[in-house]
């Protein structure tokens, strides 16, 4: 206890661990709304009506036009899209939301200033909850306030041109904002989903699998091998040492996760899905998919582990789990982080696995929906998980470094 140097080595380490974690991890969620940027959204116009007296275009044109011409603030990326393309990119996930400007827009609008009117003209905000339910929520309320500041426009258009003079006493109080604005679901997903969160979970799952699963496999092997001392309570136990190269070893602890790695896919699917009710289609896709995600993230571990060796699961950790979950973008969207998330995004293993998962679960297993990618990632990921391992492994072994197994002083 009174060794400053028994201190000094965990004191750093464990200080910097968490100085790190808590930078990473808050870092990546505290201010979603200062942090926005051009999150895709989608204007599409529809109105039919003809334009008001005096003026070439219809009230849908000047609005979408306003909207996209706006360069007040970046948060949102606006694209003016068909009804049809629309409702492909909310099918897609490509699109957080969208405000659809409906085809009697002008006219209803017109009415307003005559003795007919009988209701508010109305615009719709499409909402896409399979892109979760922040992201969701952030687009709802982007193309709300684009919605209510077009609306107050209009109003004042209106009485600019002295038609709350024309308009009957109701009609008049709705100038002021005459537009008024309904929410719907564009691409609605199943009461099970845990609203559009299900996705990430179901990931995190995948990736805990892996990594977990690998590092015991990986402390398994090396207790029977007798590279490792096996401790369980007061019993300890020492096998003898078999004469192994690192290479050997790696491909038994790769092949064994191999192996593992369908049975623990299995487990997670028969308790998200059969057990929980989690809803979820494309079942066998989801179960391929899944273990491919889970057996690419053992074989990285494996593959660190193998060159880093003690400090392969603190290297693992960071790889895998301490960076993927604030740059994976299925709670917080990617467009709502700081720009090194963002980063990381393009290449981290939880963000492209959560684009599959969320593509399978929600999306239709479309490609362009995420799982065109994910497949990609997961066969680079694999690839270069099994190249490093067994380059690095090679290496020591051509060097001699075997590894030792120090016995007990006398």
């Amino acid at each position: 206890m009174r060794r400053p140097r028994l201190w000094l080595v965990p004191t750093v380490l464990t200080g910097m661990l968490a100085l790190l974690l808590s930078l990473l991890y808050m870092g990546g969620i505290i201010s979603p709304n200062r942090d926005l940027r051009d999150l895709p959204l989608a204007i599409v116009n529809a109105d039919q009506g003809k334009p008001p007296a005096g003026q070439k275009q219809n009230l849908g044109t000047q609005v979408a036009e306003s909207i996209l011409a706006d360069t007040s603030t970046d948060k949102a990326d606006w694209r003016r899209l068909t009804r049809a393309q629309a409702q492909d990119e909310l099918d897609s996930g490509k699109i957080y939301g969208a405000l659809l400007i409906p085809a009697d827009f002008s006219d209803s609008v017109a009415a307003l200033t005559t003795t007919r009117a009988t209701e508010r003209p109305t615009m719709t905000v499409l909402t896409n909850p399979g892109m979760g339910s922040l992201g969701s929520s952030l687009a709802s309320r982007i193309t709300t306030a684009a919605a209510q500041q077009s609306s107050q426009a209009i109003g004042k258009q209106l009485k600019e041109a002295g038609a709350d003079r024309q308009a009957g006493s109701t009609a008049g109080l709705l100038l002021a904002d005459p537009v008024g604005i309904t929410t719907q679901v564009g691409h609605p997903i199943g009461d099970n989903s845990g609203l559009g969160l299900s996705a990430f979970y179901y990931t995190l799952l995948l990736v805990l699998a892996g990594f977990l699963g690998a590092n015991m496999i990986s402390m398994g092997v090396d207790t029977a091998l007798g590279y490792a001392d096996s401790e369980i309570g007061p019993w300890h136990t020492r096998r003898p040492t078999v004469p192994i190269s690192r290479t050997q070893t790696l491909l038994l602890k790769m092949a064994m996760t191999a192996g593992i790695t369908a049975l623990t896919t299995t487990l997670i699917m028969l308790a998200t899905v059969a057990i929980l009710g989690m809803d979820a289609t494309h079942l066998p896709l989801l179960w391929i998919f899944s273990y491919c995600a889970s057996l690419a993230v053992g074989l990285g571990v494996q593959a660190i582990n193998a060159a880093f060796g003690g400090i392969g699961q603190l290297v693992s950790m960071f790889v895998f789990i301490v960076l993927g979950l604030p740059s994976s973008g299925a709670t917080i969207p990617l467009e709502a982080v700081p720009g090194f998330y963002r980063f990381l995004g393009i290449f981290e293993p939880m963000r492209q696995l959560s684009g599959g998962v969320r593509s399978i679960l929600f999306f239709d297993a479309r490609a362009d929906a995420g799982l065109g990618r994910a497949w990609i990632m997961i066969a680079i990921g694999s690839v270069i998980a099994a190249a490093f391992g067994f380059a690095m492994t090679r290496y020591y072994d051509r060097k001699g470094l075997h590894r030792m197994t120090p016995q007990p002083s006398p």
